[in-house]
């Protein structure tokens, strides 16, 4: 009695697998994709059936995402991918391309990528044209920006923009805009630095390799913007031998400089002259401005003091 009993239990193993198959069999083919894959490249039921398990993959997949839950909770092999059909030597097979969240995702991460900053508030690195309030005393400046922006040919555009104006009307935001803009729309890779820390830091690094790596990477970024410059009490060293080496290299090598202080070309000279050992040097300071003035336009930015409402983002 026991060996029949064991051939009726494999039947009836055997039955409820070829049910389930049946079952699963059933389900691939009444998917729309593969149906219109087997059509449109006249695939035989042979070749179907020994792809089976390809299938049953495509389809899990491809339910996954027809059910997204999001990126994050992407339940896929391959998270943020989506399967598609393709033949591989006579067999169907199964490929992934990210979809259209990941693409979203990685295009975001490209831009955060192309631009830097050392120095600068978080709360204005993702600003954008968009987002900038217009009124009556930055809309010349806001509207050159733009301008700026649409005209930029990558490796011929040569000059900058100086951007001036009193503390918090929003300088740093629009040159932060400048820089989003020109990553998303003509790939143009730039640094960001708030120029008194930078002059800190590089001369607490002098001596070590650091100063020259920071030194080098700022003088060769394909689009450098100095935010505050000006702000900070400067020494002859470093208007001589760090923001004029950096600003002459840039300027032979055909490379664009945006800045944005509280002075205006003028008060700046006038704030560059003076060191505490040497004193006023009048023409040193004629010599940084030289490289400031000939390859920027220079606009005025005004309003309200936005930081006295707690907001850099307007």
């Amino acid at each position: 009695m026991e060996p029949i009993k064991n051939t009726l239990q494999e039947m009836m193993n055997k039955n409820s697998f070829q049910n389930r198959l049946l079952k699963v069999k059933k389900e691939i083919l009444s998917n729309e994709q593969i149906r219109e894959f087997v059509a449109d490249h006249a695939l035989s039921r042979t070749t179907v059936e020994r792809s089976l398990s390809k299938l049953y993959e495509f389809n899990q997949q491809h339910k996954n995402c027809v059910k997204c839950p999001g990126l994050a909770l992407c339940p896929n092999v391959l998270k943020g991918y989506s399967p598609n059909l393709f033949l591989n030597q006579g067999s169907i097979d199964v490929g992934y391309s990210p979809c259209p969240l990941k693409e979203k995702q990685d295009e975001e991460r490209r831009q955060r990528s192309l631009f830097q900053s050392l120095y600068v508030p978080k709360e204005v690195l993702n600003a954008r044209f968009l987002e900038i309030e217009i009124n009556p005393e930055r809309f010349d400046a806001i509207q050159t920006a733009e301008k700026y922006v649409k005209d930029f040919v990558p490796g011929k555009t040569k000059h900058g923009l100086y951007f001036y104006g009193d503390f918090g009307v929003g300088k740093t935001y629009v040159m932060c805009a400048i820089a989003n803009e020109l990553a998303l729309l003509k790939n143009v890779k730039s640094l960001m630095v708030y120029t008194p820390d930078f002059f800190r830091d590089l001369k607490n690094a002098i001596g070590s390799d650091r100063f020259l790596e920071k030194l080098t990477y700022i003088k060769t970024v394909p689009l450098l913007i100095l935010d505050d410059i000006g702000a900070e009490a400067i020494s002859g060293w470093i208007r001589d031998e760090v923001l004029g080496s950096i600003l002459q290299y840039r300027m032979m090598e055909n490379l664009p400089t945006l800045y944005s202080s509280n002075y205006d070309y003028n008060e700046l000279e006038e704030h560059l002259a003076y060191s505490e050992k040497a004193g006023t040097e009048l023409l040193k300071a004629k010599r940084i401005m030289e490289r400031i003035r000939h390859y920027t336009i220079s606009k005025y930015i005004g309003g309200k003091n936005r930081r006295e409402n707690f907001s850099l983002s307007k």
